[in-house]
């Protein structure tokens, strides 16, 4: 989906994306700015050390346009299929970008082979698939935009390429490539592995993925200044950490019925029934981790690996090892669910069974514009905040992830087809809802880590930590995201409501 101008971010959102390298979507895929003058050219700028640049560039990933967010008019009675479908293409990218990753030594000795043996069968793939969303659409009264059908070619990206890194939040001179080392990273055995992207597993990150957070120039920008009619207070629902680790792989919300449609590992909290066959009728008898046993809200997000050598329990299983997300699953040691008004006016309850996803767990290879989420470390937060790089914490930091959801609502849909336009983001300035919607309590989320420093050595990281991801999105950190569907009870939507819009600071 390309931009929404109903939607906006936050200020520090709108700022730290800016800050990032600009990328363009064309009729093929993801166009890539080259950082580098030279086949040869030294890269010192940020980690003191002396990498270069291969003369023969490796592909290092897959791109493929995001069909699934430009279906923005799915017809109710189509949308099980064509959510159905749209997994199938996430699916048809990992099987290539695993066939990618396992057929390096065919692809040195044949420069065709990419070509020929994985991106275009997966054009065929796409193309078929693309064309039963249309039967899909077509078949119960709908219109299908036959320009999606040209949305089936893929393209790669070779590791000396860049995407959304470039100088990030003020850093100076700070890359985030998909494989910046010539010689990548670790393998599972600790030694070095030629020609990957970094990483315990060579699929990321990188070495350029990390910043010294003591070396970022501050970015936080002051919110919007409340009005007369703001609301003011604050609701904070206590639900734990995940530390009965409460995990799948599945996506009720994008893929509703396939299992493995995340292709990475959430963390749940709240609702403790939530996979991919999950429904409204069930949320209801899911039970809760939270304290407030009225709020049956899912909240999950994507884990964080240490990827230290330490092989997980899902090593060989979906989600895990086999789409590429591997190393030890770290447990936040804090998890603030925490809702709170509108700067303009007051809010309305938030509706029975609403669905939003903030940031884009595909942002990599879609670019910056659905991207939201937040990296810093504590004493840093009101300073520095990350979109493209995963801090260095000093000692005695702890690294934080920050995320604050869409408050403005259509007032009529709990989910849209792309599972986007029926929330929007508060003019970044303003605070005011765009025109036609309603502002709601914010979600917002802080989840604090206790993560061992990475340490960066000739231009490779040791005790990386990352976020699960599609394998094709090397665990950049712009990927982060966070999923929520609304479920309570008692009337408890609109007492958060309510202690909001009347000052209260309420639990």
């Amino acid at each position: 989906m390309g931009r929404n101008t109903r939607k906006r971010r936050t200020p520090l959102a709108t700022k730290a994306i800016a800050a990032s390298a600009a990328l363009a979507l064309g009729g093929g895929g993801l166009i890539w700015a080259n950082f580098y003058a030279s086949a040869h050219e030294s890269n010192n700028q940020m980690w003191g050390g002396n990498t270069t640049k291969a003369a023969t560039a490796q592909v290092a990933t897959i791109s493929c346009p995001d069909v699934g967010q430009k279906l923005t008019n799915v017809p109710q009675a189509a949308r099980q299929g064509v959510a159905t479908e749209v997994a199938n293409l996430d699916k048809q990218i990992t099987e290539a970008y695993n066939r990618l990753a396992s057929t390096r030594q065919a692809q040195t000795n044949d420069p065709s082979f990419v070509q020929n043996a994985i991106v275009g069968p997966l054009k065929e793939k796409r193309a078929a698939t693309i064309d039963r969303i249309r039967i899909d659409i077509q078949r119960v009264g709908g219109q299908f935009d036959s320009s999606l059908s040209q949305l089936a070619a893929c393209t790669t990206q070779n590791a000396n390429q860049t995407t959304a890194g470039g100088q990030n939040n003020g850093q100076n001179g700070g890359q985030n490539n998909a494989g910046q080392q010539q010689n990548g990273g670790q393998n599972n055995n600790g030694g070095q592995q030629q020609g990957n992207n970094g990483g315990q597993g060579g699929d990321g990150p990188s070495a350029a993925d990390f910043v010294d957070i003591t070396k970022v120039a501050p970015n936080v920008q002051a919110k919007p200044n409340k009005t007369a009619n703001a609301s003011t207070g604050t609701f904070v629902t206590r639900c734990g950490v995940n530390a009965n680790q409460n995990h799948n792989s599945d996506n009720v919300i994008v893929a509703p019925g396939v299992t493995n449609g995340a292709h990475h590992v959430h963390d749940y909290v709240g609702n403790q029934k939530v996979n991919a066959f999950s429904s409204n009728q069930t949320f209801l008898q899911g039970g809760t981790s939270c304290q407030n046993k009225n709020d049956l809200s899912a909240y999950y997000w994507p884990v964080i690996r240490l990827q230290d050598g330490t092989q997980e329990k899902d090593a060989n299983a979906d989600g895990g090892g086999k789409d590429k997300n591997v190393g030890k699953i770290l447990v936040a040691q804090q998890a603030q669910i925490k809702y709170v008004g509108n700067p303009t006016s007051k809010v309305v309850a938030m509706p029975q069974f609403l669905r939003i996803i903030t940031g884009d767990a595909k942002a990599f290879v879609n670019g910056p514009a659905n991207a939201n989420a937040h990296w810093s470390c504590t004493g840093f937060e009101n300073k520095v905040q990350l979109t493209t790089q995963y801090p260095i914490c000093p000692a005695g930091s702890k690294v934080v992830r920050t995320f604050a959801f869409q408050s403005c609502w259509d007032g009529k849909n709990i989910d849209s087809a792309n599972h986007r336009t029926h929330v929007a983001f508060a003019d970044p300035a303003s605070g005011a809802c765009p025109a036609g919607f309603k502002a709601i309590p914010q979600l917002t989320m802080r989840l604090v880590y206790n993560v061992p420093q990475p340490v960066i050595q000739n231009g490779q990281v040791k005790n990386a930590y990352a976020v699960d991801g599609f394998p094709e999105e090397l665990h950049k950190p712009i990927t982060d995201h966070d999923d929520f569907i609304s479920v309570t009870n008692g009337g408890l939507a609109n007492t958060i409501a309510n202690c909001i819009n009347t000052g209260q600071r309420c639990q």
